[in-house]
């Protein structure tokens, strides 16, 4: 089944490679097993759902997630099989649509008011102080 990252973009499921593993955790006898665990890679060098700027934006903005021209996502949080199967799909969806979307407005610098300068000098001198009592006495 493809896998929907974005009403534009959709994955087929033969780019995707499946891998299955013991999970560890709890679990009892069923763990020893069930290869409950899944990876789910793609390949984003190699995909032809992607165009070149979308692709160099995805290995721009997942950065060291991608190794070898892959980003792999895991899951093992639930006993069975299928649920980590959705899980990792849902993992893999959601990196892959925040890689691909576009980074918000810049933040404008500002300048601090005059009164919270002095109310932060205020605080400071105040807290200085307090630490100052709690010195011991000198003798001089």
């Amino acid at each position: 089944m493809d896998l929907r990252v974005t009403p534009a973009l959709s994955i087929p499921a033969t780019e995707l490679r499946w891998r299955f593993s013991r999970s560890s955790g709890p679990g009892g006898q069923h763990v020893n097993t069930s290869d409950s665990r899944v990876q789910l890679s793609w390949s984003v060098a190699d995909s032809a759902s992607l165009s070149d700027d979308e692709r160099s934006r995805l290995l721009a903005s997942l950065g060291r997630r991608v190794v070898d021209g892959a980003v792999t996502v895991s899951a093992s949080e639930q006993r069975s099989q299928l649920r980590n199967r959705e899980i990792a799909s849902r993992k893999l969806s959601e990196l892959i649509a925040a890689g691909l979307a576009p980074e918000g407005p810049r933040r404008r610098a500002t300048k601090a008011t005059r009164g919270a300068h002095r109310r932060r000098l205020a605080a400071k001198q105040l807290r200085s102080a307090t630490k100052q009592q709690r010195r011991r006495p000198r003798e001089e």
